[in-house]
């Protein structure tokens, strides 16, 4: 599909329900009639990325700059081209910018045992906000456990949101680095992260921005925000599980030394003299890379661009703020935060005195997937004073339909095994 000028409300209207027909899930046997709103844990695949994968694998399949016969070089072409396509979509000045990873959690380690060991130690300071998801705390915590830093977070106020002047404000003398959310996994709220980037610039200090949740919604232009490193997952923004990206800028990646070291990151070795790692991403992509992962990637973020990315907007708008309506009219429903204030596709609530377990069991009953919970992110639900929350995320194939049957299903439910038997209980 192709971006449509759309008459009427241009600013609050839901893609064509068609869009649904580009996802085979959606018609196959767990699929049909599925309301699928777990779109921020991950997305369904379209027909196109389906089909770039399978087209890697039976006309490209071979190792990647390791060979001069032609699939070879076949191969590293369509690899090259994923690189540039992913450069493209995130306005990235130079495709060697962009490193393949795993997923955002392997890059924000690569950044932790890399950037994080040249920069941080004893004494100094690690900053990050009090939403982050534990795949952008945990490998800080642990970098300054190790080292004998310190972890600070800005704690986010009752309505979700940190400020940009309280983040500013707790970059002290011993910040030596700033890691944040773009967009918050369990709220949706939006982190002013170009204001954030240019407080900590202001002061000396990089940051690391997790992305995951906001490269499905909205586009983002790393020159733009003036990221230095910028992260996230293809399996989140309609791709490929188990890949993932992590931008950073070329005189910043020159500075760091490997994170893996192996195949591919060296031209020749010598016992007998050091070890001369290569330049660009070949330095932190070692062994073979997930090429085909790769090239559904690139297609997915093609897919979006052709959807265009005001109607994709303008469908996040239409989706949230028809949640927020429709839950708010329900007895004993709040929703937490502000998510209809700048629409990120994510809509989290909880019931009055029903565990949020028992609430995702009702909507599984109606076949309605949703996620409930601490969404990885518990430190934030603590500073919320909230148990968990059901969790409503939305990705371009959802209709307003499958937020009317939430409604219907939470209007329903009923204290069920969490809330007699377990109602402080919580994982996940």
């Amino acid at each position: 599909m192709t971006g449509t000028t759309w008459q009427g409300d241009v600013d609050n209207r839901p893609l064509p329900t068609t869009v649904r027909d580009d996802f085979p899930f959606f018609r196959g046997a767990e699929g049909t009639g599925l309301a699928y709103l777990d779109n921020a844990a991950t997305t369904q695949k379209p027909a196109a990325v389906l089909a770039a994968v399978t087209d890697y694998y039976t006309t490209a399949n071979s190792n990647v700059g390791r060979g001069y016969y032609r699939l070879s070089r076949t191969s590293t072409d369509r690899f090259d081209e994923a690189r540039e396509g992913v450069r493209r979509a995130i306005n990235a000045r130079h495709a060697d910018e962009v490193l393949f990873t795993s997923g955002t959690t392997d890059a924000v380690n690569l950044l932790a045992a890399t950037l994080g060991r040249r920069l941080v130690g004893p004494g100094d300071q690690v900053l990050l906000t009090g939403m982050e998801h534990n795949s952008n705390l945990l490998p800080w915590r642990r970098l300054c456990e190790e080292v004998g830093a310190e972890l600070v977070t800005v704690p986010a106020g009752a309505d979700g949101r940190v400020p940009a002047d309280g983040f500013a404000a707790a970059l002290g003398p011993r910040v030596r680095l700033a890691a944040v959310a773009h967009v918050s996994n369990v709220l949706g709220t939006v982190n002013p992260v170009r204001e954030m980037i240019a407080a900590a610039h202001a002061r000396g200090v990089p940051v690391v921005v997790d992305g995951a949740q906001a490269v499905p919604h909205r586009p983002v232009d790393v020159r733009a925000l003036d990221a230095d490193f910028y992260c996230f997952s293809a399996h989140k923004v309609y791709g490929p599980m188990g890949v993932g990206v992590l931008y950073g800028r070329r005189d910043l990646l020159a500075e760091l030394p490997p994170y893996q070291v192996g195949g591919g990151t060296v031209k020749g070795v010598s016992l007998a003299e050091p070890v001369r790692y290569l330049a660009g991403p070949p330095r932190f992509e070692a062994g073979t890379p997930d090429v085909a992962g790769a090239v559904g990637l690139a297609a997915a973020l093609a897919y979006l661009d052709r959807l265009g990315w005001s109607e994709i907007r303008a469908h996040d708008r239409a989706l949230v703020r028809h949640a927020v309506a429709a839950l708010g009219a329900l007895d004993r429903v709040r929703v937490v935060g502000d998510p209809a204030h700048d629409p990120s596709g994510i809509v989290s609530f909880v019931v009055e005195g029903i565990h949020p377990y028992d609430v995702g069991g009702q909507l599984d009953r109606h076949r309605i997937a949703a996620r409930c919970g601490v969404h990885c992110a518990s430190v934030f639900l603590d500073g919320l004073g909230l148990l968990g929350t059901v969790r409503l995320s939305f990705g371009v194939y959802n209709t307003l339909d499958d937020i009317d049957r939430v409604r219907d299903a939470v209007a329903g439910v009923r204290p069920g095994s969490w809330t007699i038997d377990h109602p402080t209980t919580r994982f996940l």
